[in-house]
């Protein structure tokens, strides 16, 4: 076979993560900063289905579509393409909440290159990722007339239908059908036990589409007669299938876990391990679907080991209410998820071997705890977001938050002043009195006090190769078991 031959018939392969060592950054990149907003980072990022554009929510209210290379994005290799396009920004009105690219989202199909975001105050948008423009919307009303913004938003396994999370329901739109949608209540009334209740913050479809089977988060932290995981069904509608995380009702969830859950995850070649992340909590959780769900087989620890001793501080510092998301690469082999010291850890997503059929835990502390692969120092801040290329061994890291340092309160303070010192003066009321005497100057004092300002100590985003044919010096340290 000739070498054009041979290269007409070469295979995609599923990427291979190295973790024998620490991986080389390939690129790097600062969120825009504006005058209005100057601590403005990065709190999430997401590839779109074939990785050739990712989506940036910043804090600025803004959605940013970074300038990658095209080698590390594009399905041609050819050096002559040195980039897709220009960066872009669409800027909102008010706050992100969530947002979630269509299913089959790539740069080559203008017609569905697109994502669904929740704005705050405003109906659920369905933008053009190539121009930011408004395709359709899709509107929640509660009783009072007023637009809901939803905390989560998945697409079901066929894209026809997404489905958006608030409180005490999930909302279904038909994505050809814009405007109202079907309302499913998740639990029977305000006043009810039974059921999901509180902001249904994650939502996550299952890989197995002929199934329809999702799960549902709410951030109201499971008590001793109910669990915040509940699995429902396309078919069935309001009605769950199970919980997870507890027996039942009369017997309680399941002990250790007491709080509110930010992120859910299918195994994606594996969809009966369900992966969550709670607020102000260290450890990824994963539970087996095909058995005894009321407790977690797998603890995915960011603190199993310890990075750097040159880059970790001595004292760890308080838990942050940062949402930290993780994720699991196409192969559902690899779990990548990072912590607020800017460290990134990669564990087995699913570990070989038929240890889950043989567990029989009877509590949190019982589930079988992880070490990392690969630990290694990213970031100078906290890793909000972590994500893998659908198609190649890359990891896309971003990183920020809000520091409100004491240097912070002083130079806001002095801005305050000179503002305050600017707007002094003397002005002429123009007015002459009655009585015929002369115009009165008077002073008018105009004071713009702004509080403390945060800042954010790195904003960046960079993207690391895990590739073992890389040849190279390695960009950081890393830890490898």
């Amino acid at each position: 076979m000739d070498e054009t031959a041979s290269r007409l018939g070469e295979a995609w392969t599923p990427p291979v993560y190295d973790c024998s060592s620490a991986p080389t950054m390939v690129w790097k990149c600062t969120v825009p900063q504006h005058e209005t907003v100057p601590y403005n980072f990065a709190r999430n990022a997401k590839w779109c289905s074939d990785g050739s554009a990712v989506l940036f929510q910043c804090e600025d209210r803004t959605f940013y579509i970074p300038e990658i290379p095209a080698r590390y994005c594009s399905s041609d290799t050819s050096p002559t393409q040195s980039t897709l396009t220009s960066a872009r920004v669409f800027q909102q009105q008010s706050p992100i909440l969530d947002y979630t690219w269509y299913p089959s989202a790539s740069r080559n199909n203008p017609a569905a290159f697109c994502f669904v975001a929740s704005v705050r105050e405003c109906p659920v948008k369905l933008l053009d990722a190539s121009d930011g423009r408004l395709r359709a919307s899709y509107g929640i009303v509660d009783h009072r007339e007023r637009q809901i913004a939803p905390h989560s938003i998945a697409f079901n396994a066929t894209a026809d239908r997404f489905y958006c999370g608030f409180e005490d329901a999930i909302e279904v739109f038909d994505v050809q059908r814009p405007g109202e949608g079907t309302r499913l209540h998740t639990t029977p009334s305000k006043k009810s036990k039974d059921g999901l209740k509180g902001i249904i913050s994650a939502l996550a479809f299952s890989a197995d589409a002929g199934s329809g089977v999702y799960a549902a988060g709410s951030l109201s932290p499971a008590s001793s007669s109910s669990s915040n995981i509940a699995l429902f069904s396309e078919a069935t509608g309001e009605a769950p299938i199970m919980f997870v995380g507890a027996d039942s009702f009369s017997h309680g969830a399941s002990p250790g876990i007491r709080s509110s859950v930010m992120q859910l995850m299918f195994n994606p070649t594996r969809p009966y391990l369900l992966y969550a992340s709670f607020r102000r909590h260290e450890s990824i959780y994963a539970w087996d679907l095909r058995g005894n769900a009321s407790n977690p087989v797998y603890c995915f620890d960011r603190d199993a080991i310890p990075s750097s001793a040159a880059t970790t501080p001595s004292i760890s510092p308080t838990i942050t209410n940062q949402k930290l998301r993780f994720d699991i690469d196409i192969t559902g082999s690899v779990l990548g998820l990072g912590d607020q010291l800017g460290n990134v850890a990669l564990f087995d997503a699913a570990p070989a071997g038929s240890d889950i059929d043989d567990l029989h835990l009877v509590s949190e502390a019982c589930a079988a705890r992880r070490l990392p692969k690969l630990k290694y120092t990213a970031h100078e801040d906290a890793i909000g977001s972590v994500s893998f290329h659908p198609l190649r061994p890359l990891l896309l890291s971003v990183s920020g938050s809000r520091h409100f340092d004491g240097s912070t309160s002083a130079t806001s303070n002095e801005a305050s002043s000179s503002s305050s010192d600017s707007e002094s003066g003397v002005e002429d009321n123009g007015e002459a009195k009655g009585d015929g005497s002369s115009n009165q100057n008077v002073r008018v004092v105009r004071i713009r006090w702004r509080g403390p300002q945060p800042i954010a100590h790195d904003a960046s985003a960079k993207l690391w190769n895990f590739d073992s044919r890389v040849v190279g010096g390695r960009s950081t340290t890393g830890t490898a078991l």
